[in-house]
């Protein structure tokens, strides 16, 4: 078993042991989503690689669905071909269910993500040569049909889970060793910033059609997007 397998089994066992009080349906990938989620930290996450994405937690037609981060599921099947056997969570959520691959929905952020670094590179190998997307946060939080994100927790349930996901993070970025840190949004630059080590951190605007910034037609997401990482000194 690699390093970042074994690394997140000992997390995925952590958030499995958090209690919260939190009134709808918390869903763990790492459980339920096993194998594709393995499949793709062996395949994609590695030491060396020079820049580290990294968001705050699964959408629910994204990694919620198929266990990879950003996870829309025509990318995860047919450009990072990890698709493997998603089975039922524990506890189902009715708001949200798990259809795996399956799912005929798209996830905005994740297809936004993946095209862009599929326009840049081409393939994800080419694109796991220097980069790796990962997540800050394993569980997702649904109320009825909301995607409810960490930070709208009880403090003292949101401070445990954070010290669980801080702890994952700095290993993560120990074992890839990244130059740059680049946070999708606010909330996950924030989480760098506190973990970067003196590494360059910088910030792109999150993909989410939630997110009015990411929906400006005259100003597309990609194209904003790539011209933050060049002028962050990520890309060239």
């Amino acid at each position: 078993m690699s390093y970042i397998v074994e690394r997140t089994v000992k997390y995925r066992d952590e958030l499995e042991a958090l209690k919260f009080s939190f009134p709808g349906d918390v869903l763990d990938p790492l459980v339920y989503a096993w194998a594709p989620h393995r499949l793709y930290l062996e395949r994609y996450i590695r030491p060396g690689q020079a820049n580290l994405f990294l968001g705050i937690n699964p959408g629910p037609f994204g990694m919620v669905q198929t266990g990879i981060p950003f996870g829309e599921v025509n990318a995860a099947r047919d450009f990072l071909g990890c698709e493997a056997p998603v089975e039922q969570p524990p506890k189902p959520s009715a708001g949200r269910p798990v259809l795996g691959f399956g799912i005929n929905r798209s996830e905005i952020s994740g297809l936004r993500l993946w095209a862009l670094m599929k326009s840049r590179y081409g393939t994800a190998e080419a694109f796991a040569a220097d980069n790796a997307v990962m997540n800050y946060c394993a569980l997702a939080f649904i109320e009825g049909k909301k995607n409810v994100t960490p930070d709208k927790l009880a403090a003292s349930e949101r401070d445990a889970l954070y010290s669980v996901c801080d702890a994952y993070l700095r290993d993560v970025i120990e074992y890839i060793d990244p130059k740059n840190l680049i946070g999708v949004g606010a909330l996950a630059e924030g989480k760098l910033l506190a973990a970067s080590g003196g590494r360059n951190v910088v910030r792109i605007i999150h993909p989410s059609p939630g997110n009015p910034q990411a929906n400006d037609k005259a100003h597309p997401w990609a194209e904003r997007t790539e011209q933050t990482l060049i002028a962050g000194g990520i890309w060239k």
